[in-house]
């Protein structure tokens, strides 16, 4: 049976943050509000709880869950380099919805997936998720959805989808944009012969934005095809 927590009630809050983090603990799932969409995480760090979490979602492993973290600090604590470009990133807009995907530690002793050696990581700007995280250290997490729906903007459409598979949820009201985070690979610039942030998906932060401070350093942008007489 899931545990529900409103947590914009001050009295709720402290409580549900506890029974989270003691859920993260034992391996379970918890669904906790972000600043883009509700999230479902597990412990990055506990390979079963990470399969628990593609299970619920009815997700395979070669569709890996990005991790999110408290601090630009455990960035460097997962990722096998943070080159100047992705420095940049981080200090334009984390927090905020940009995931950067980078080589992992190849020390780390995690199994998210079948994640080629990279990992996706993400800070969040949402107070209830950076308490948690901060409690917990690394979650993965991925939208809190089946597959092929779409994501959670409220608490009760995650419970809707995931019922009982989750431990505990976390209500934060609803998700401020509903937006994805935008997802951006990093990894030619460890190793890398010419070296370009690739945008995989755009979301939260659009192309220009992210153009503003990298300059050439991202990619081309996409040539529109044309479509032809109406």
């Amino acid at each position: 049976m899931s545990s529900h927590f409103d947590c914009r009630d001050e009295t709720q809050l402290l409580p549900g943050l506890r029974e989270a983090r003691r859920a993260v603990a034992r391996g379970e799932l918890v669904v906790l509000p972000t600043d883009t969409v509700y999230g479902v995480g597990a412990d990055a760090f506990n390979a079963a709880a990470v399969q628990r979490l593609l299970d619920a979602k009815g997700r395979g492993r070669q569709s890996p869950p990005p991790v999110l973290v408290p601090n630009t600090e455990t960035l460097h604590a997962l990722a096998a380099d943070v080159p100047e470009p992705v420095r940049l990133l981080v200090d334009e807009f984390w927090p905020g919805g940009l995931t950067i995907v980078l080589p992992a530690q190849p020390s780390l002793t995690w199994d998210l997936g079948e994640t080629h050696g990279t990992v996706a990581v993400r800070m969040p700007d949402h107070r209830i998720a950076l308490e948690l995280l901060a409690e917990t250290g690394p979650l993965a997490v991925s939208s809190a959805n089946l597959t092929g729906r779409s994501a959670a903007v409220l608490v009760d459409e995650a419970h809707g989808m995931l019922r009982d598979s989750v431990a505990v949820y976390l209500d934060g009201g609803p998700s401020a944009t509903g937006i994805a985070s935008t997802i951006v690979d990093a990894t030619s610039f460890v190793g890398g012969e010419a070296p370009v942030i690739r945008v995989l998906r755009e979301g939260a932060i659009d192309r220009a934005r992210l153009r503003e401070v990298l300059g050439d350093m991202l990619e081309a942008d996409p040539v529109e095809a044309d479509g032809g007489d109406a």
